[in-house]
This record gives C-alpha cells, structure tokens and sequence, in this order.
C-alpha cells in the first residue's frame, strides 16, 4: 500500500512559493513536470512543460488526453487552495473535461476561474492552452468537496 502524500503546510495567502511547493510534494504533477505562479491578479497559471513521455498519439503527435485532464483538475484544486481562508484540500466530486483540439508537443498553461465558493462546495471552470490563450486545447468544469471550516468557527451565514 502506498503511504499517504504529506503535503506541505502554506500559509495564507499562498504566494508563489507555496503554489511550487504544493506542486512539489504531489508525485502526479512531479512526473507531469506541472508549476504553478500567481499572476498580478492572484489568479493562479499553472504550466505543464512539454516531455516525451506525455505524448499519447505518437503520429500526430499529441498529448495524452489523460495528462491535459489531470492537468486542468490539479489547476482547478491549486486555484481553490489560493482562494480558500484556511488550509485543506479540496476533494473533486465531478468534472467534466471538453478537448477541443489536439494537444502538440509543447508547453501547455492553464487558467482557472472559481465561478462559485460555498461554504462545502466550490465550482470551477479551467481553460488550457498552449501558444494562445483565446485557443484554449480544451476546458473543464468540475465541483469540488471543500474542508469542513476549523472547530470553533462560526459557520458562515
């Protein structure tokens, strides 16, 4: 059985710092190379660097449809753990992912926006691209668990 992953603890807000650290203790986002940075707007742009290995169509060639959709769920969960007031992950419920075109053997970015952020459950909708961003490769929309708040905490109204 595989222990569990220790993750590192960020403090708030997360900075850049604790964005590369998270994408560091994550063994998934290790092998598919994934970084993340804050842009001027605290929004969170993560970058997944093209590698051989995550090619899955090697005629085309293109990028594993798997990869890009890992890549946009841990993009979503990285912007949900920016945004929240304490620390936790966020669990998905669902997402949906639209590939909309191929995936070439390039960096891929990715941006998301948190449409909703209740109090247990948030949504969010990512979009991936490669060399333009009004091109996006593909886009997702999932719901995501959110921690329960700290003990002691009075729930929001």
């Amino acid at each position: 059985m595989t222990p569990p992953v220790s993750l590192p603890r960020l403090a708030r807000p997360v900075g850049n710092d604790g964005l590369l650290a998270l994408m560091r203790a994550i063994p998934f986002a290790r092998l598919l190379g994934v970084g993340a940075t804050l842009d001027d707007e605290g929004r969170v742009v993560a970058q997944m660097p093209f590698a051989e290995h995550l090619i899955g169509n090697p005629r085309l060639p293109a990028l594993h449809g798997g990869t890009i959709g890992a890549f946009l769920e841990m993009t979503a969960i990285a912007q949900l753990i920016v945004d929240m007031a304490e620390p936790g992950i966020p669990k998905t419920i669902d997402i949906t992912i639209d590939y909309l075109r191929s995936g070439r053997p390039r960096d891929t970015f990715a941006r998301a926006i948190v449409a909703k952020h209740g109090r247990r459950v948030a949504n969010v909708r990512v979009e991936a691209w490669q060399e333009d961003p009004t091109r996006p490769i593909a886009t997702a929309h999932g719901h995501f668990m959110l921690p329960p708040p700290t003990e002691g905490e009075a729930p929001e109204a």
